[in-house]
């Protein structure tokens, strides 16, 4: 006879409990919001001004939220900028930021919206989550005082923050992420001394936050997922779309596939600045994206996915990104020339046959190539190439790409110009590298600046091949690594750039310094009201 043992029955039920609260899939919904802006130049308003322009931005995005809800969405990810936009300085996004606090204080801004002083805006993003039972992530501004104590504090006595917030479907505060690899046009904003790591657990899996420019870095983006285990990322972002490898839908459903996670990309929108594309990626494909560089209009997605996708449908196989490059035969390298893809220095070789299996190499990465057109039109060029270097232009990374990609024209100087149109077709190709990294994020982007969700996989050795002979109207096949101990010590953008970099002093002298640099500020900005 088998004796009774409680704490095993406790532990089944608890089990029992947690598999069957625990949700197999669930609705995401992303909103690419065309932003209502201040104006073509910054000018400081009052806070009055500003709250106005914040609740014509939040009356759309309400709309936005409740289609969402009634289609079934638990969560949707609203644009970076998306309440008030981007055209700042310092001093004029000031009437535009709240005190964001802790989520650990246990607040609902939509019950008690004053606890930590005037919260309009949090107030109306709580309530619209608890009013229409979804999770509600935004993006908006965040202000915290700071004293001469701090070395670091600015001279205004403040640090302002790109923060992403989440308020759960009781309209309360569950996650604050401030973002920490700044764009360079970003002067308005400060970072964290470190990154930080946002996540919060759900029935449908747990979730991670960063925001636009982070994805390029390891941290916090990387370390979300294999440190903690994130199943979903939320990713605000105001996107400048560049062809021919960084492009929003593009990357972004590559960085799914290649880190095993779900994104949920929600894209600001303006054409004018190369800003769309929107998705809801998954490892395996994108089940919903929108990309309109026409229109001025908004544009919401909803889509089923998985709530733990590096486990559903099937467990994902390890990739080993070199195994198949490293061992392969019967490649060989035609003449090769130099062209500048992104201001980066590629090594490049043409695609002179129908079919060919060709190889070129940059430093350690060699690239490998075998492929087959069904059609190739006159005056179209395709070449393949390598690049194996840091990249310094809007940041400091290092990047190892192989790439066979469509030219501007026939010449050969137009090879990395942007091209979004091509009439040739392939019916096969598989594109693989001696890569250094474990970060490669398989791209293809077809005519007309599409994705090929299901018309390509990634396999085991490292090999991204088409798939069913379908013919793809190619304009880009990459494999984009990230090789990111290969870049410099300091990878932000405000440490790096030797115009803001700070004089390394001890602290108390470092203080001093401080305070007399604000002092000095201070005394100019008098003068200026005295005249």
């Amino acid at each position: 006879m088998v004796s009774f043992q409680p704490h095993l029955w406790v532990v089944f039920l608890t089990g029992v409990i947690l598999g069957a609260s625990a949700v197999e899939t669930f609705l995401a919904a992303v909103y690419e919001h065309a932003v209502i802006l201040t104006g073509p130049t910054p000018k400081l308003v009052s806070p009055e001004e500003a709250l106005n322009l914040m609740n014509r931005n939040l009356d759309i995005l309400e709309e936005a939220i409740k289609t969402a809800a009634e289609k079934g969405a638990r969560i949707i990810v609203v644009s970076e900028d998306g309440i008030y936009g981007w055209v700042f300085t310092r001093e004029t996004v000031y009437p535009y930021l709240e005190d964001i606090p802790d989520p650990e204080v246990n607040w609902i801004p939509c019950n008690d919206p004053e606890r930590f002083g005037p919260a309009p805006v949090q107030k109306r993003l709580s309530c619209l989550a608890r009013n229409n039972s979804i999770y509600v992530v935004a993006n908006m501004g965040d202000k915290k005082n700071c004293s001469y104590i701090d070395p670091k504090c600015p001279c205004d006595g403040r640090y302002q923050y790109n923060t992403n917030v989440v308020f759960d479907s009781e309209g309360k505060l569950v996650a604050r992420y401030h973002k920490f690899n700044l764009f360079k046009g970003e002067q308005q904003f400060d970072f964290p001394k470190e990154p930080e790591l946002a996540t919060f657990d759900t029935a449908f899996g747990k979730f991670g936050l960063f925001t636009c420019f982070d994805i390029l870095f390891h941290d916090p983006a990387v370390t979300l997922i294999t440190q903690l285990s994130v199943d979903t990322i939320l990713f605000p972002t105001a996107w400048m779309n560049v062809l021919p490898h960084l492009t929003a839908i593009e990357f972004h459903s590559a960085w799914a596939m290649g880190m095993r996670a779900n994104v949920l990309a929600a894209n600001t929108h303006n054409p004018i600045l190369n800003m769309t594309g929107s998705g809801i990626y998954t490892p395996s494909r994108s089940e919903a994206y929108h990309y309109d560089a026409e229109s001025m209009n908004g544009h919401l997605l909803v889509a089923e996915i998985y709530s733990h996708p590096s486990r559903f449908p099937t467990p994902l196989p390890t990739v080993n990104w070199s195994s198949y490059a490293t061992t392969v035969e019967g490649f060989h390298e035609g003449p090769t020339f130099s062209g500048f893809i992104f201001h980066d220095d590629f090594t490049l070789c043409t695609l002179g046959k129908e079919a060919d299996n060709l190889t070129v190499c940059q430093k350690s990465l060699c690239c490998h190539l075998s492929y087959r057109m069904m059609k190739q039109e006159e005056g179209e060029l395709y070449v393949l190439g390598a690049f194996d270097g840091l990249h310094e232009v809007e940041g400091q990374y290092y990047l190892q790409i192989c790439t066979l990609l469509k030219c501007g024209s026939m010449d050969l100087q137009s090879c990395g110009q942007a091209t979004k149109t091509a009439k040739s077709s392939f019916d096969f190709y598989s594109l693989s590298g001696t890569f250094g990294t474990n970060y490669v994020f398989p791209e293809v982007l077809l005519s007309g600046i599409r994705l090929a969700s299901g018309l390509f996989q990634v396999l085991k050795d490292g090999q991204l091949v088409s798939q069913n002979d379908t013919p793809q109207d190619v304009l880009t096949v990459t494999l984009f690594g990230r090789w990111y101990e290969k870049d410099p010590p300091c990878t932000h953008i405000d440490m790096c750039n030797p115009s803001t970099n700070r004089i390394t002093v001890p602290n108390k002298v470092e203080s001093t310094i401080q305070q007399i640099s604000c002092l000095i500020l201070l005394l100019f900005q008098l003068s200026f009201i005295v005249q």
